[in-house]
């Protein structure tokens, strides 16, 4: 689901009145209390409700967690859940491949949400690796030029991305408080809500 469910709280915001930006959201979401309230992200009613505040404050009450009430604490929630959905993600992804991921790359413009990227590397128990931002340009330039023969492997794209753009690592943090938020995440999504 990605960042749709941020998108559609900040235009039900701006509906009544409050253009808050991304950047304000997300720090504000930064200054609210952690794992107050948790979603799925992925539950069908989540998909394009006429009030995407209204449908996360539904699926809290009837999970027995309080409402968020806050602009802050409707991106909390769901910058937190993000984080722990791609968590979980990885974790079936191992488990299928039978392989240990090192690290989450982040690409594209969700590279620049830096709390996100925090979150994900403390939910992933994992550095996340953030940039290049415009990664599908980058991309496809770099494969151009090795079919011209100008980049001769994948190890000279992979150094060529490194020298050319700016990538963040960051690393995870507060294990506990994350590892509990997963159990609750779980049962959450282990709901039929």
């Amino acid at each position: 689901m990605g960042l749709w469910l941020v998108q559609q709280c900040r235009r039900a915001f701006a509906a009544k009145g409050k253009d808050i930006s991304y950047e304000q959201l997300v720090q504000m979401a930064s200054e609210a209390e952690p794992f107050r309230s948790l979603v799925n992200p992925n539950n069908d009613r989540f998909l394009n409700p006429p009030d995407m505040p209204k449908a996360i404050q539904d699926f809290c009450r009837e999970t027995d967690q309080p409402a968020p009430e806050t602009e802050g604490q409707f991106a909390r929630c769901v910058f937190e859940s993000l984080a722990l959905t791609y968590a979980s993600v990885l974790e079936g992804l191992e488990e299928l491949t039978r392989t240990k991921v090192e690290a989450v790359h982040i690409v594209g413009g969700g590279s620049r949400n830096q709390l996100l990227n925090s979150f994900t590397a403390s939910a992933c128990g994992r550095p996340v690796i953030s940039g290049p931002v415009e990664a599908t340009v980058f991309g496809n330039l770099l494969v151009q030029a090795r079919s011209h023969g100008e980049i001769s492997s994948l190890a000279d794209i992979r150094a060529a991305v490194r020298e050319s753009s700016e990538v963040v690592q960051f690393d995870p943090q507060n294990a506990a408080a994350w590892q509990d938020a997963r159990g609750r995440f779980t049962e959450l999504r282990q709901r039929k809500v």
